[in-house]
């Protein structure tokens, strides 16, 4: 490991995350020869390892390539999740196996437990420093995903992203915060228990109906409710969760309509943040978005560094869902070699399977273009 790291040390591209942003563009500029490294602080997929045991997928995989159309889970144009692991409904350790299938199968230069503490940005690239060395880049791309960094208003309560199997709570009734993609899975998954459960969310969701998916619930998630509500053991509350007390051996939730007592720990899914803590700097921000370059997914602030992933968001759309923001690998890939005088045509591939959402004034204003 030594060896391999000293010969690194100096490299075109380093890639942090190893999640599908961070294999997705490296696979991208495989293509077109360029050197790179990935590095990722726990292993291949970590973050799909740690889903609750019941979450599955809200995008379907089904294969398609013969038709020239890509599986929406896929991350590179030749391959299906479906076709490898012969399943539609993915769970988390599904897709973090089709993950480490294709690090393995193109040999993908992936250095585990190597986390980032500090970048330093040089004349010409940027200095790593890694919890196995210092490296250097001439480009540095931010691929570190979400799952592993919960949003938590509330210092009491159960994260989403702590819940390892909906089956292993015990309690009868339970409330959920957010009623949004995780929330509904968790609602729907304690009912299936037979759980009683209440959602507070002050925007409610279950209502929304605009044609941005970045926006509304999914189909998936909107069958799924409908059954959970036939058994009378789901209610849906319009109102927010305004602070949570510890009260005895429960809890008491503050309202926006009053308050609530409860015996089980609240279950916030209250979403998540990006791993941004060592780049935080180096981007312009709106609000809690990162300001980007629309022609490259660059960092508007600072040359060279890169953004791909869940975080992405131009003109007000969010390219949260693995076939959004696949279709900015190209673009990225392509920013890259054309600084490096690499040719981009490998690239096409991406366009002709319609992998590519380069044109943004078509994408963030024709709902569900990319």
């Amino acid at each position: 490991m030594g060896a391999f790291l000293s010969n690194m040390e100096r490299t075109d591209v380093l890639i942090v995350g190893a999640g599908p942003a961070g294999i997705g563009v490296g696979l991208a500029l495989q293509k077109l020869g360029v050197q790179f490294h990935i590095l990722e602080r726990y292993g291949v997929g970590a973050s799909f390892r740690r889903w609750p045991k019941e979450t599955r997928f809200i995008t379907p995989s089904f294969t398609a390539n013969a038709f020239g159309l890509p599986d929406l889970n896929a991350i590179t144009p030749d391959t299906s999740p479906a076709y490898s692991l012969g399943k539609e409904r993915l769970s988390g350790p599904d897709y973090a196996r089709y993950l480490k299938a294709l690090v393995g199968h193109y040999h993908l230069p992936v250095l585990s437990k190597t986390g980032v503490q500090r970048v330093e940005v040089l004349p010409e690239g940027f200095r790593v420093e890694s919890s196995r060395g210092v490296l250097e880049t001439r480009f540095l791309i931010w691929a570190t995903g979400e799952f592993q960094f919960p949003h938590r208003p509330f210092r009491l309560g159960l994260h989403y992203g702590q819940v390892r199997s909906w089956a292993g709570l015990a309690g009868k009734r339970f409330v959920v915060v957010g009623g949004y993609e995780s929330g509904l899975d968790a609602a729907c998954n304690l009912a299936a228990l037979g759980k009683e459960v209440w959602v507070f969310d002050p925007e409610a969701p279950w209502e929304r109906a605009s044609g941005e998916p970045s926006l509304d619930l999914s189909p998936y998630t909107h069958e799924r409710l409908a059954r959970a509500l036939s058994t009378r053991r789901i209610h849906l509350v319009k109102a927010g969760v305004e602070a949570i007390r510890r009260e005895g051996q429960g809890y008491r939730l503050y309202l926006s309509q009053g308050e609530l007592r409860i015996s089980s720990a609240p279950i916030l899914a209250t979403g998540f943040e990006g791993g941004f803590a060592p780049v935080r700097e180096l981007f312009h921000w709106e609000g809690a978005t990162p300001l980007l370059k629309e022609e490259s997914d660059e960092s508007t602030r600072t040359p060279g560094l890169f953004l791909v992933g869940p975080k992405v968001n131009h003109r007000g759309t969010a390219f949260c869902f693995i076939y959004k923001f696949r279709a900015r690998f190209p673009v990225v890939a392509q920013a890259i070699a054309e600084r490096l005088g690499v040719d981009p045509g490998p690239l096409e591939v991406y366009r002709k399977r319609g992998m590519w959402a380069d044109d943004l004034a078509a994408c963030c204003t024709s709902r569900c273009a990319c």
